[in-house]
C-alpha cells in the first residue's frame, strides 16, 4: 500500500469517528441507531484508525530496512577496490581497514581521498586496482537496477560510480588511473551522503 493511501484511510476513519462522536454527544434523539449503533461505529473507527496507522508504520519500517539492506549490498560491491586503495597507502606497520568499516563508514572514503591527493600509489597497486576495476565492472553495472529501487538519486550516483570504474578499467596510464580513482571516490562519497 502506498503512503498516501494509508494517510487517506486514516483521515477518513478520523473524520468519520469524530463526526459520529459529535452526533452521539449533541443529538437528543433517543433512537436505536444513536444508542446502540453509533458507539459501535465510533469504536470501529478508532480501532481502524489505529490499525491502519500501525500498518503504515510497520510498512515504512520494513521498506526502510529493505532499502538499507540493498544499500549495504551495493556498498559491498566496491569494497575490494576500496580495500586495495587502502592497502596501497598503508604505512610499514599499519593495519588495513576492516571490511565492515569499508562498507559502512563514510569517513573511510574521505581519508582515501585525502591520501590520494597527497600520495601516488606504486605501480603494483595501480595494476591491482585496474585489474579489480575490470573484474568488478560487470557486477557494479548489474546493480544499477538495485540502486534504482532505493531512489532515483541513488541510481544516478551509482551510474556515476560505474562510469568511473569503467574509466579505471580502461585507463591507459598512471594519470588516467589516478584521475578515475579520484572521480570514483568523489562519486562514492556523494552516494554515501544520500538518505534512505
Amino acid at each position: 500500500m502506498s503512503r498516501l493511501f494509508i494517510i487517506a484511510l486514516m483521515v477518513i476513519f478520523a473524520v468519520a469517528g469524530i463526526g459520529l462522536w459529535l452526533y452521539f454527544i449533541y443529538s437528543t434523539a433517543e433512537t436505536p441507531f444513536r444508542e446502540e449503533l453509533v458507539p459501535e461505529l465510533v469504536s470501529f473507527c478508532i480501532e481502524a484508525f489505529i490499525l491502519v496507522g500501525l500498518l503504515g508504520l510497520i510498512q515504512r519500517y520494513l521498506e526502510t530496512r529493505r532499502k538499507r539492506q540493498m544499500l549495504l549490498s551495493l556498498r559491498g560491491s566496491f569494497r575490494d577496490l576500496l580495500s586495495l586503495l587502502d592497502i596501497a597507502f598503508l604505512g610499514p606497520y599499519a593495519e588495513p581497514t576492516s571490511s565492515k568499516q569499508l562498507e559502512t563508514d563514510p569517513r573511510v572514503v574521505d581519508s582515501l581521498l585525502a591520501e590520494l591527493d597527497q600520495k601516488h600509489p606504486d605501480l603494483d597497486s595501480l595494476i591491482a586496482l585496474k585489474r579489480e576495476g575490470c573484474e568488478s565492472l560487470s557486477t557494479t553495472r548489474d546493480l544499477v537496477a538495485v540502486a534504482a529501487q532505493i531512489s532515483a538519486a541513488h541510481m544516478n550516483w551509482w551510474i556515476a560510480i560505474v562510469d568511473s570504474i569503467r574509466r579505471l578499467a580502461e585507463a591507459p596510464d598512471r594519470q588516467a588511473v589516478e584521475r578515475s580513482l579520484h572521480e570514483m571516490l568523489i562519486n562514492i562519497r556523494e552516494f554515501n551522503r544520500l538518505e534512505v
